[in-house]
């Protein structure tokens, strides 16, 4: 499970890709695996669906949290804090970053790239959804990622397929995205790494057997009028 995973992951993709809920669920899971797992809250702008809203449950399930100064407020104001900086050093954690899905938050991290390439030991992965406005066909997907990458300095080096209709996802629906996911991959010259998908469609999947490196996922990340589901390890 998550074997795709580096000392540093970071998950960047569009609104509504799924990336918050990913990198949540990666944090879990490489806690689970024995791993000293710091997340880093880089959506700096927008105050919805973001990983800074899970910091209490992490923390108490000994995940390290570190969010903006203004996380979990309606305030615009992009003030990242110097724990950010120091966790490049931090050789022996395990680090997932949520890269906000506009230009302020691939701004964000363009701010570390240096200190992500100079490390080294990173992979830069990419969320799709192929039923979400602006990434419905490849093409719209691989154009976002290249503004994604120019700003932030960094070169994906994988994609995740998140493809998925919110509750009304059915194992058909992640079946149906597969072959969009593989053309995004062959058009970006980017490796399909995995195929994300909600863990109760987890029998289903597998007894299809046609879904490669499926990666199952709790969903965490909820509209706001929902209840907020409790990370237990």
């Amino acid at each position: 499970m998550a074997d795709f995973c580096k000392r540093i992951n970071i998950i960047c993709g569009h609104y509504g890709s799924g990336k918050t809920n990913l990198a949540v669920n990666l944090a879990v899971d490489l806690k689970k695996q024995g791993k000293d797992v710091t997340l880093v809250d880089l959506d700096i702008v927008n105050p919805y669906f973001r990983s800074a809203d899970f910091n209490d449950s992490l923390n108490e399930n000994g995940i390290h949290t570190i969010s903006p100064t203004y996380a979990n407020t309606n305030l615009d104001i992009p003030a990242l804090t110097a724990d950010i900086h120091a966790v490049f050093g931090q050789k022996e954690r395990t680090v997932v970053i949520d890269v906000g899905g506009d230009d302020a938050g691939a701004a964000a991290m363009g701010r570390y790239a240096r200190m992500v390439l100079d490390d080294g030991d990173y992979t830069y992965l990419y969320v799709i959804n192929q039923y979400r406005y602006l990434t419905r066909t490849p093409g719209e997907a691989v154009e976002i990622l290249r503004d994604i990458e120019q700003i932030s300095r960094l070169t994906a080096t994988g994609i995740v397929n998140n493809s998925n209709v919110s509750y009304q996802t059915t194992s058909d629906t992640i079946t149906s995205s597969l072959e969009y996911a593989q053309t995004v991959a062959q058009l970006a010259d980017i490796p399909l790494v995995a195929t994300a998908y909600d863990r109760r469609l987890e029998k289903e999947i597998i007894s299809r057997g046609n879904v490669p490196n499926g990666y199952p996922l709790d969903i965490f990340v909820k509209p706001p009028w929902e209840e907020k589901t409790n990370i237990q390890l």
